[in-house]
């Protein structure tokens, strides 16, 4: 039952700090090392309950390992469990990511800082390509859903769709589809224990509980956003990129890697926050930290806000968009978790939902392999040129702007996380040291 345990609480949060400062590796390695802590050697969660709650996880928008850290928590002491799991999950990775942007903003134009990052931009490519492959492994069960795939691609690359509308029509595509008998639903899995985490409470109590969960939720998510629109305006940086972000938190579906094409394209493109190569180099930056990819985000609302007309001295106004960033994109993860936690095993049996995931998933194959491209050609062209002929969209690079060097670093990067299987930090810190090396020997 949530929030009974023999586990102290000052004990499990010193577990839950130890796993926010040691948290690198992205989900798939966060999901490990919680896994072999928490089940393994503290043996606080049986396989049953971790897998029960990761499913769960998996469903929502947002970082999973992050939910996952805070369903956890919840499990063991209940919403104030949940709280310092998920917080020490990203307050480590908040705290260096900010210092690293602090930096990046002042000296990002200084020789050896731009071969460092040179160089991490390859390796960044060949990461995305990774997660690509990852995910797809997972996604492609069935044969529909390569047409999934297939279609989401073709809507964002082609025909420029918004990332939100991918999303829905996956969701619809794989409801049909379902409705045809063309994708069936996985199998739910060990029902082992499925009941052991609920609440002996009535539906009514439950409505009600979940009523003010909701309301609390909301009122901390979107107070500050409503807030900063009446105070600044519409058109201020602080209030875009509340707006802007508090969408991202609801439909970032598949991570942060799903995500990160649309972020670009309305971040560098409508926005102009950031360039597309100062977008790879926060993403290398992100996979260097602990904590979830998305952090990613707070890079951009950094550079963002530093770099808007705010009135403010460059350096606080790039640390309150920062901080808008970070909230609107994580307080989101908490209420989806405590207001849906108490029905997990509930929505697990639902067979329609669990097939519009499904597809969701498959769709966010096609919408990274949009994002491997674009990043790829942002990687080795010096000039990328955006154009339209009808209603399609087209990225094409000038052959003549091809960098043989990237080139070169990105095919090595590719075989040492491909074929060789290196961490993303040994990846990335090599390549940065092969970038110096290039630049300057």
């Amino acid at each position: 039952m949530a929030g009974q345990t023999d586990v102290s609480f000052g004990e499990a949060f010193r577990v839950w700090t130890k796993i926010g400062f040691l948290s690198f590796g992205g989900p798939a390695g966060q999901i490990a090392l919680m896994h072999r802590i928490l089940v393994d050697e503290k043996k606080w969660l049986s396989e049953s309950q971790f897998l029960h709650a990761l499913n769960f996880c998996m469903l929502l928008p947002g970082p999973e390992a992050q939910q996952l850290a805070t369903y956890s928590g919840w499990l063991l002491h209940g919403v104030k469990g949940g709280l310092a799991a998920g917080l020490m999950f990203i307050l480590p990775g908040v705290a260096v990511m900010l210092g690293l942007s602090v930096l990046y903003a002042a000296y990002a134009d200084l020789a050896f800082v731009d071969a460092i990052f040179f160089g991490i931009k390859a390796a960044v490519f060949a990461i995305v390509i990774e997660a690509l492959i990852r995910i797809s492994k997972r996604a492609m069960k069935q044969a529909m859903l390569y047409a999934v795939a297939g279609a989401a691609f073709i809507a964002i690359f082609l025909f420029d769709v918004p990332f939100p509308l991918v999303i829905a029509g996956a969701a619809l595509l794989g409801f049909i589809a379902m409705r045809a008998g063309l994708i069936s639903a996985s199998p739910a899995g060990d029902d082992e224990a499925a009941n052991d985490t609920a609440r002996p409470m009535t539906m009514r109590a439950m409505a009600l509980r979940s009523a003010g969960t909701l309301a609390t939720g909301l009122v901390l998510w979107l107070g500050p956003v409503a807030a900063l629109i009446f105070f600044l305006g519409g058109g201020h940086v602080l209030a875009q990129q509340a707006v802007f972000f508090s969408q991202m938190a609801v439909v970032t579906f598949g991570g942060a890697y799903a995500v990160l094409a649309y972020v670009a394209q309305e971040a560098v493109q409508n926005y102009g926050w950031l360039s597309a190569g100062e977008m790879l180099d926060g993403l290398g930056l992100a996979e260097t930290t602990p904590g979830p990819l998305i952090l990613v985000l707070q890079f951009v609302g950094y550079l963002g806000a530093f770099r808007a007309e705010t009135g403010l001295d460059p350096a606080i106004a790039g640390i309150a968009g920062a901080a808008v960033t970070v909230w609107v994109t994580f307080v989101p993860c908490f209420l989806w978790i405590f207001l849906g936690a108490p029905y997990v095993e509930r929505l697990r049996k639902v067979e329609s939902l669990n097939v519009i995931f499904m597809a969701i998933t498959a769709a966010v194959a096609g919408v990274i392999l949009n994002l491997a491209i674009w990043f790829g050609l942002h990687v080795l062209f010096g000039e990328v040129a955006e154009r339209h002929v009808s209603v399609l969209r087209l990225w094409v690079p000038d052959v003549a702007t091809l960098d043989p060097w990237a080139l070169v670093l990105s095919i090595g990067a590719l075989v040492a996380v491909l074929r060789f299987k290196m961490g993303m930090v040994s990846v990335l810190g090599l390549a940065a040291a092969l970038g110096l090396a290039i630049r300057f020997l």
